[in-house]
């Protein structure tokens, strides 16, 4: 009777992540809609990318990582 509830539960979790799955792809589908209408109205959607990346980041990693970036520009004679 355990294995059987056992496995109920475990046709549970499995069905609900592969819900979520394509719930997840059906999202993705979705972004990759937008990065397309906006590439369509002439944005840059590489660059659009890296704004998105730097938002989800808290500012102290943010400014880290701008000035890391601006060292390594100095130092390969690009600033």
């Amino acid at each position: 009777m355990a294995d059987l509830l056992a496995a109920d539960q475990l046709r549970l979790f499995i069905e609900r992540i592969e819900r979520l799955e394509e719930e997840k792809k059906g999202i993705a589908d979705d972004v990759k809609d937008v990065y397309n209408e906006a590439k369509g109205q002439g944005y840059d959607t590489k660059t659009m990318r890296s704004i998105i990346r730097l938002r989800k980041m808290e500012k102290n990693a943010r400014d880290e990582a701008e000035a890391l970036l601006e060292t390594y520009k100095a130092a390969l004679g690009m600033a």
